[in-house]
């Protein structure tokens, strides 16, 4: 279990939160300096297609941005680093602002279908890629490799995993049309009988 997480969220604030409402506040001790993304994590970040970035503005407001692509378009470096190509949009660039002033990253992944959600905390660095245009080769989807303006890498800090309370199914229009392929063949099967049970 990853501990570095709520150690860095329960801070004072949190724990007299905690004590108001539940009698006590939780207590981490002992967690690492970081903690490192084992094999269900990596897996379940690859699988993704897309998530939330949250960064913290130079006048204290926090911002979120959707992030989407292909499956693993969120790279995994190793068990501590993550890395996604990031593309032009409306031009506002207000993470990319956010974070030449503060480093500091929260990632939310959801998926809807299994009832999962994976938190990250890290801090993110951006590398422009006018001065290193070989990162386009290897982050880019080989689709939209001249609409790639940087790549941001994020050194993963902690993780935290979310009980699937509350999280409402959704299904993606693929995930529908599997899910609907072998009604689709029972159906057509059924109305070839009939037919010729009529005939």
């Amino acid at each position: 279990m990853a501990t570095k997480y709520l150690d860095l969220m329960f801070t004072d604030a949190v724990g007299r939160a905690q004590t108001r409402y539940y009698g006590q506040a939780g207590k981490i001790a002992g967690s690492p300096e970081r903690d490192l993304l084992g094999p269900g994590e990596i897996e379940f970040i690859t699988m993704q297609d897309s998530f939330y970035l949250g960064s913290i503005s130079e006048s204290g407001w926090p911002y979120i941005q959707h992030r989407g692509g292909p499956s693993g378009f969120l790279r995994v470096i190793g068990n501590s680093t993550l890395a996604f190509a990031d593309y032009k949009g409306n031009r506002q660039l207000l993470s990319t602002g956010n974070l030449s002033v503060n480093d500091r990253v929260a990632l939310f992944l959801m998926n809807y279908t299994h009832r999962e959600r994976l938190k990250i905390l890290g801090h993110a660095r951006i590398e422009d890629v006018r001065e290193r245009p070989e990162l386009i080769e290897r982050f880019a989807d080989p689709t939209m490799r001249t609409s790639v303006e940087r790549v941001v890498f994020i050194d993963v800090v902690s993780f935290d995993w979310n009980c699937p309370k509350y999280i409402t199914p959704r299904y993606s229009v693929k995930e529908v049309e599997e899910l609907a392929s072998s009604l689709r063949t029972r159906i057509a099967e059924l109305e070839a009988a009939l037919r010729a049970v009529k005939s």
